[in-house]
């Protein structure tokens, strides 16, 4: 079974940044052969994706609401998908959720099989 807890999440000024960690953990799990995904819900929304990286972490796809204010990495040797959001919105505002997807880069949610608890992001205006 797979562990998935998210940290840095926060109250942050429109126009700020944050970066959010997700740390993993899992007797059998071998991290670097799992695509990592970002998704968020915003309030009263669905849950929707953010962004993902491979697990070599060479490729990586965002959202278009979010192209070129966020990157996604990993480090492989810590267990550890990152997620830096710059300028951020009060659309920003939303519980983000990383998940592990075994599947490769794809952006369905079902294709995740592992999910964390979530880290909340708020943005004031």
């Amino acid at each position: 079974q797979v562990q998935l807890v998210e940290s840095g999440g926060g109250l942050v000024q429109a126009g700020g940044s944050l970066r959010l960690s997700c740390a993993a953990s899992g007797r059998t799990f071998s991290f670097s052969t799992y695509a990592m995904g970002w998704f968020r819900r915003a309030p009263g929304k669905d849950r929707e994706f953010v962004a993902v990286i491979s697990g070599s972490g060479g490729s990586t796809y965002y959202a278009d609401s979010v192209k070129g204010r966020v990157t996604i990495s990993r480090d492989n040797a810590a267990n550890t998908v990152y997620m830096q959001i710059n300028i951020l919105k009060p659309e920003d505002t939303a519980v983000y959720y990383c998940a592990a997807n075994p599947k490769g880069t794809t952006l369905r949610m079902y294709d995740y099989d592992s999910w964390g608890q979530g880290t909340r992001v708020t943005v004031s205006s």
